[in-house]
């Protein structure tokens, strides 16, 4: 198990979304499928939003707001978004974001491990990598970085009581 403690970005303005929240990981077994639950708040209550990026980046450095932590996380020198942390785009809801996501191809075990590692959430939607540039094949033209944080070891019970409250919400 490992969590995210997702802070906003000490570089930028105060009109911003100031995202807090957690990204949280649950792995069973080395060369099993990582599996994610994104629980963020922060956002603008306007449900017509533009959809958010969020990725893993290379280093889990936070000393200058979130831009010292690299670039995205790819270590088999793919184009975006075949990044291993490349999460795609999530649309907030009523100012949040609640989604679980499983069968991801980052690891927390071996040499590629993402721990250590930072998560951070764009100021605006991922192009997928179709946006005929340098930018759209190493970052997705994603934006400013609103908020980040360093991926670090957890016990269970965070993971248990997020997962309960993401995924009763999509029984109602």
């Amino acid at each position: 198990y490992a969590t995210c403690e997702m802070k906003p970005s000490s570089k930028i303005d105060a009109d911003k979304p100031q995202v807090t929240g957690q990204v949280l990981f649950r792995q069973c077994y080395s060369y099993g499928r990582l599996e994610a639950i994104f629980y963020l708040d922060g956002f603008p209550l306007d449900d017509t939003q533009p959809g958010r990026a969020i990725h893993i980046h290379e280093l889990g450095d936070l000393s200058n707001g979130c831009d010292a932590t690299g670039g995205h996380f790819n270590p088999f020198s793919v184009n975006h978004p075949r990044h291993p942390g490349d999460f795609g785009n999530f649309f907030p809801k009523e100012g949040k974001i609640r989604k679980y996501k499983t069968n991801l191809f980052a690891t927390m075990f071996g040499p590629y491990s993402i721990m250590g590692r930072s998560i951070v959430v764009h100021e605006q939607e991922d192009d997928m990598g179709k946006g005929n540039n340098k930018a759209s094949l190493e970052n997705g033209n994603a934006g400013k970085r609103l908020a980040c944080c360093v991926i670090g070891t957890c016990n269970k019970n965070l993971w248990e009581e997020k997962l309960s409250e993401v995924t009763d919400k999509k029984k109602r």
